[in-house]
């Protein structure tokens, strides 16, 4: 059998230098924030006033991601902050994901600034895996300008544990041979998935390192941390029986996913991203002469658990606002309030859009304008680009960014 070559890759310090490579290339600055003490920090007079990246420099001064502005201006006073531009990560993010589906035809997005890649079989294209990898690398920097990790391994705890080495611009292997030697003398709190309260309990049982929680006894780890005590466990060993997910192609539906930039903790956020996904699904409906009788909506969780959630239109049809508000609905019903990483909206149930509407007897909504009110905009955008026209709460929010 042959084992598997999972890659994991990284951006080096994504927003920033996405920032900073688009400031030096597109606006001309001469000043490149990687050099400088320099952070992307939300808005400060929100909840999402936190430091969301930072330079090599900043790290200097001990600023931390996460951690309010407010907090690391004290630490470095001449720090220079920037406003977040999600859509400049999420177009740098599509170009990087473009290049990494050149190595592969199976690719998993993991977050906006990183993916998972079956590299298996691909030697004969592309060399050996250590080759593969440190051309991939190059590739990325030399036509986009910044830097990835690269970790190998034979599954994707083990290859995104190798990413998470000495960085920036290297290649790691962490191979299931190699896990005593490169894995186990690290701290525990550096295992994936052990975050700081997990760090306290672990610590508590006299396990300081990976190691330790390799070879400790899955019995107390179970009946002092449950279910997590037992993967923990799994995972200090080196065992992930996780596959890499791809979107499957269906052409019996139209769908648009997206993932952000940042964990969404709020409804009016995430239904922003809903109306920009159900404008995008509505319009290919529309190009397509069809119409949808079925909406579903995925989440995506902080976690990488996922959720879908369908339900049926009472009339077939490809009206963006239709569209939108069933992913609304749906959404609303799914949703418990944990942290999105990613959203979806797929319409299923085609049907050919020359078919007759079925109407109601309550129902006053006149459709035929609200048909060639999104023609018209499906006109202005084609000719002028999608950004030529946007909704009112759109508008109101970009306004409000600005001040």
């Amino acid at each position: 059998m042959v084992e598997k070559v999972i890659f994991h890759v990284d951006v080096n310090n994504a927003f920033l230098s996405w920032e900073a490579i688009y400031r030096l290339n597109v606006l001309g600055e001469e000043c490149d924030l990687r050099t400088i003490p320099s952070a992307i920090g939300g808005d400060m007079s929100k909840r999402h006033g936190v430091i969301l990246a930072k330079s090599t420099i900043a790290k200097q001064y001990n600023i931390k991601t996460g951690e309010p502005i407010v907090d690391a201006l004290r630490k470095c006073p001449g720090l220079v902050i920037v406003k977040p531009n999600h859509d400049l990560y999420e177009e740098q993010s599509a170009k990087f994901l473009e290049i990494l589906n050149k190595y592969s035809p199976v690719v998993e997005q993991y977050s906006i600034d990183e993916a998972f890649i079956d590299m298996t079989g691909m030697e004969r294209l592309f060399g050996k895996p250590i080759e593969a990898a440190h051309a991939l690398k190059d590739e990325v920097y030399n036509t986009l300008g910044f830097t990835v990790n690269v970790g190998i391994s034979s599954n994707k705890l083990l290859a995104k544990m190798a990413g998470d080495f000495e960085k920036p611009n290297k290649v790691h292997t962490l191979f299931p041979d190699e896990i005593e030697k490169k894995m186990w003398p690290l701290p525990v709190g550096d295992l994936l998935f052990v975050g700081k309260a997990s760090e306290k309990r672990l610590n508590s049982l006299g396990i300081r390192t990976i190691g330790e929680l390799a070879k400790a006894d899955i019995g107390v780890l179970r009946a002092v941390m449950k279910k997590q005590g037992e993967t923990l466990y799994r995972y200090a060993n080196g065992i992930d029986g996780d596959e890499l997910e791809i979107e499957p192609e269906d052409n019996k539906g139209y769908g648009n996913s997206t993932t952000i930039s940042f964990d969404v903790t709020d409804s009016y956020t995430a239904k922003r991203y809903l109306l920009r996904l159900s404008e995008n699904v509505s319009a290919r409906l529309r190009q397509d002469n069809v119409r949808a009788g079925e909406v579903s909506v995925t989440i995506k969780y902080y976690d990488l658990t996922k959720e879908s959630h369908q339900g049926a239109l009472e009339t077939s049809t490809n009206i963006t606002k239709e569209i939108y508000e069933a992913a609304c609905r749906l959404f609303d019903e799914l949703w418990e309030g944990i942290p999105i990483r990613l959203l979806g909206v797929r319409a299923g149930k085609i049907s050919h859009a020359g078919s007759m509407r079925q109407l109601s007897l309550f129902d006053n909504t006149d459709y035929e304008k609200l048909e060639k009110l999104d023609k018209a905009v499906d006109k202005i955008r084609g000719r002028f680009g999608n950004e030529a026209i946007k909704p009112a709460s759109f508008l109101e929010k970009d306004k409000f960014d600005k001040k």
